[in-house]
């Protein structure tokens, strides 16, 4: 499910089986948090949380098969992710989501610190990127880093106070 979603939305990241596997297998150690949604018995999507600070953890990954997608499972399955946080103790949580295929308008300007805090405060999207999924789950844009994935492939930073 990992590597037929991510590849269906343009993204290589887990562009292998065996790539797959490892990231499923970290995200079920401890004391990670990992959780699936299921339908008619089916995986149809699954997330994880991992330390990152110690009252602030990194969401990764957030997958619902494409066929699912906007019909509301990712916004349950986040909300118990973040229900789980805060029974730990956890009060932030943090996610990088990158734009390696131009789907905002970050990746279709050079970034520089002249114009950096104007185009994070009037990003666009463009092309169906996750990140206004994010913000509509209460998710803030806290930063990028313009070239993380090359020329142009941001990796967008964004927040959640869950206290």
């Amino acid at each position: 499910m990992l590597k037929k979603s991510f590849l269906d939305a343009g993204n290589e990241s887990w562009g292998d089986i065996k790539n797959a596997i490892e990231e499923v297998e970290e995200c079920i150690e401890h004391p990670n948090i990992c959780l699936g949604i299921c339908l008619d018995d089916k995986l149809i999507g699954w997330t994880g949380l991992r330390p990152m600070y110690d009252k602030t953890w990194e969401l990764h990954p957030m997958v619902i098969k494409t066929e699912y997608q906007g019909k509301g499972f990712g916004k349950v399955l986040l909300r118990e992710l973040e229900t789980r946080a805060k029974s730990r103790g956890i009060i932030g949580i943090a996610l990088g989501t990158d734009d390696e295929y131009q789907k905002t308008s970050l990746s279709m300007i050079d970034i520089n610190e002249r114009n950096i805090f104007d185009e994070i405060g009037n990003i666009k999207n463009v092309n169906n990127h996750p990140y206004e999924f994010y913000k509509k789950c209460g998710y803030m844009i806290v930063g990028i880093i313009p070239n993380a994935n090359g020329k142009r492939k941001p990796d967008i930073w964004m927040w959640k106070d869950i206290s």
